[in-house]
């Protein structure tokens, strides 16, 4: 299986269920960015990957082929956006003595 590390979220202010972009590296050798985290209408996240418009055309810039693969990828990649989402709470919610 690859290996999926040094997973990096950005949250930004919620906009047409977009929540936040990730980036993350795949077996220490390909970086991808831009990846976008959205929220499902039927609860939790999903990954929107990048995507380019050429005349009225929107081209897949990189995506999953497989399944198996694209849902390793999201569980990963959400898991680390739901611990930095939390941190970032708990952080605001703490309250000092």
């Amino acid at each position: 299986m690859v290996r999926i590390t040094e997973i990096q979220v950005a949250p930004i202010k919620p906009k047409n269920g977009l929540v936040a972009f990730a980036s993350f590296v795949l077996d220490d050798s390909l970086y991808l960015g831009s990846v976008g985290i959205a929220t499902r209408l039927q609860g939790g996240y999903r990954l929107i990957y990048p995507t380019r418009r050429v005349g009225d055309k929107d081209i897949n810039v990189f995506h999953p082929i497989n399944k198996a693969f694209a849902q390793a990828v999201e569980d990963e990649v959400i898991k680390h956006f739901e611990d930095v989402v939390n941190k970032r709470n708990d952080r605001h919610n703490s309250i000092n003595a």
